[in-house]
């Protein structure tokens, strides 16, 4: 497959891609609110509360990865697609493959700290 569409570090996923990632984040989204209401339901303790965090990474790395039309799991892994689904591509450079590792690290960082301030934020809620 040719590497037309593919910039190193800065982008990864085509279109059918990038759908893939939003509905991770709807799939997320659903799941938090889901934890959400069962906390407010329950009374749930501030530590039970804790457990949102889960889904809110899940939530927080579809989103990133599709607002950056990267995927983190692409970059670490040294891959991309733009074609079918599942018609993955190598990445041949070296070069290329670190910068897709940092953006994935930074990708996954950036979810990460979504997840926790949003979860600070449930967990200090008065229930």
């Amino acid at each position: 497959m040719s590497q037309e569409g593919y910039i190193p570090g800065t982008c990864n996923l085509g279109a059918g891609e990038i759908g893939r990632r939003k509905m991770v984040a709807a799939i997320g989204f659903v799941l938090s609110l889901s934890a959400f209401t069962g906390f407010i339901t329950t009374s749930a303790s501030r530590q039970t509360r804790l457990g949102i965090f889960i889904p809110l990474l899940v939530m927080s790395v579809g989103w990133v990865q599709s607002r950056k039309k990267f995927c983190l799991a692409y970059g670490l892994t040294g891959t991309f697609n733009f074609g079918k689904m599942g018609q993955i591509s190598r990445v041949a450079d070296p070069a290329d493959r670190a910068a897709d590792r940092r953006t994935a690290l930074i990708i996954f960082g950036q979810s990460a700290l979504y997840a926790a301030a949003l979860t600070l934020l449930v967990v200090a809620l008065p229930l």
